[in-house]
């Protein structure tokens, strides 16, 4: 079962569609114990990085969340949720995020804040990502320390990194579940990870 991880806001609703057109069993959850029950965990978010990071503390979230990454869990993180694998943000100064990576994330300096709609996905080595266009909403980016990690860019009046993945761990800054088939397709070849 696919756990899809309530934490007090996001599209949980349009990731649980994606997953049922898929014909995947997934539910939306809320409590440590039904993410450590899950097989695979998403992170879906939208908000600020703070709230987030304080939502998932409050709701006793945030341990459940790494002992399931360290334990070798499939873990997708869409927009948010794949920022706040990351120390910290901009957005939120002195918060600190999950911190399963080291770096942190940026506003974008250039360009109409924030980046809304299709945008080029370019893979930086070969995972489950392919050349195509994503749907994003997003006035942050990731900047991660680890250059092995990332597994995808985008153009955005300079590249920024759009997807990274590390062993099980995977982190759109798209959302998949917006992008047609494209992001279908990237659902798919995650839910065989």
């Amino acid at each position: 079962m696919i756990a899809i991880i309530d934490y007090g806001s996001g599209n949980l609703t349009s990731v649980k569609n994606a997953f049922d057109y898929l014909q995947v069993e997934s539910r939306i959850v809320s409590t440590p114990e039904e993410i450590d029950a899950a097989d695979k965990i998403v992170l879906p978010g939208v908000g600020t990085f703070g709230f987030m990071m304080d939502n998932l503390r409050k709701k006793r979230l945030e341990t459940p969340i790494l002992n399931a990454i360290k334990g070798g869990k499939p873990f997708l993180g869409i927009c948010l949720g794949f920022q706040v694998l990351f120390e910290e943000s901009e957005e939120s100064k002195g918060v600190k995020g999950l911190g399963i990576f080291k770096g942190k994330v940026i506003k974008f300096r250039k360009g109409k804040v924030p980046q809304i709609g299709w945008n080029k996905i370019i893979p930086a080595k070969k995972s489950i990502f392919r050349e195509g266009y994503a749907y994003f909403v997003n006035s942050y980016y990731v900047k991660p320390r680890e250059k092995n990690i990332i597994a995808a860019k985008s153009d955005y009046f300079g590249d920024f990194v759009s997807a990274i993945r590390y062993n099980k761990v995977i982190g759109v800054q798209f959302h998949p579940e917006k992008s047609g088939d494209f992001g279908l397709r990237v659902l798919r070849r995650w839910l065989k990870c």
